[in-house]
């Protein structure tokens, strides 16, 4: 039996992780975002947005462990700290430690033989799409859109998700950024210059708007626009930091670089 009985979750991922190791009992409440798995929805009762939440939402289900992430959560995980909760704040921002995030949320909730196995079968993933790419001597140039008013690349974890998937990502520079606002692109002719091969749009939290894409001035010379390779990855599959960036992101980005090389022999 878990040490903790109790566990609200203020991000998807946590809770996405918690169902995979089998821990699911454990969760007492779940962030409103929350898409993985499905059943999660019905099943808990949601107490969070992200960067929105209130005290008595998250006290309400008495929880014995508050999980967060990130710098955004910081304010709700102090307050809980100071109401008397236990929290763990995780801060994951590339592969490895979205892979040390599950080894040590399985550890909280005694599941490290399940741990191991999830770990196992994402590192397999990884490996898959690596084997996969090295069959391919040309990397095609990959712009990854955030977010587009304004324009902002894409963070730290989906540029590894490209290298691995056997591009290359079109603002590298950017993406070693945590903050969204550090990955903001001021002009929108430089995407233009570094001339993309591959477009994909992932706006958090709203669809992705090809047609608009296109209709951005001077954007028609973008190889990515000229030869129709602009694609959405919805963002529950790559902007959360958990399983589903590489089990869903990572093989939907291989799976476009592969079409990339069959269209331009």
């Amino acid at each position: 039996m878990s040490h903790y009985q109790r566990i609200a979750c203020l991000s998807t991922e946590s809770v996405e992780t918690l169902y995979a190791l089998g821990a699911e009992h454990t969760i007492a409440g779940i962030s409103g975002f929350t898409v993985r798995p499905p059943r999660a929805r019905e099943e808990k009762t949601k107490i969070s947005g992200f960067s929105s939440s209130r005290l008595e939402r998250i006290l309400a289900v008495q929880p014995d462990l508050v999980i967060g992430f990130s710098n955004l959560q910081a304010d709700i995980c102090r307050d809980l700290a100071q109401a008397g909760v236990e929290v763990h704040l995780f801060n994951q921002r590339s592969l490895d430690g979205i892979l040390r995030m599950v080894s040590v949320l399985a550890a909280l909730v005694q599941r490290e033989e399940a741990g191991r196995e999830l770990v196992a079968q994402l590192r397999s993933c990884v490996d898959a799409a690596r084997t996969r790419a090295a069959q391919w001597t040309r990397k095609p140039v990959i712009y990854f859109e955030e977010w587009n008013e304004p324009l902002m690349s894409g963070i730290g974890w989906a540029a590894e998700l490209i290298v691995i998937a056997g591009g290359e990502d079109a603002f590298p520079a950017l993406s070693a950024h945590q903050s969204a606002k550090d990955r903001i692109i001021a002009d929108p002719m430089e995407v233009v210059r570094r001339a993309p091969d591959i477009i994909i749009g992932s706006w958090c939290g709203k669809k992705f708007q090809p047609d608009s894409l296109r209709s951005r001035a001077g954007w028609d010379t973008i190889p990515a626009v000229r030869n129709g390779m602009l694609f959405e990855i919805k963002s529950p599959d790559i902007l959360s930091p958990g399983p589903s960036a590489i089990t869903e992101g990572l093989r939907q980005i291989s799976d476009m670089v592969a079409l990339w090389q069959e269209r331009t022999k």
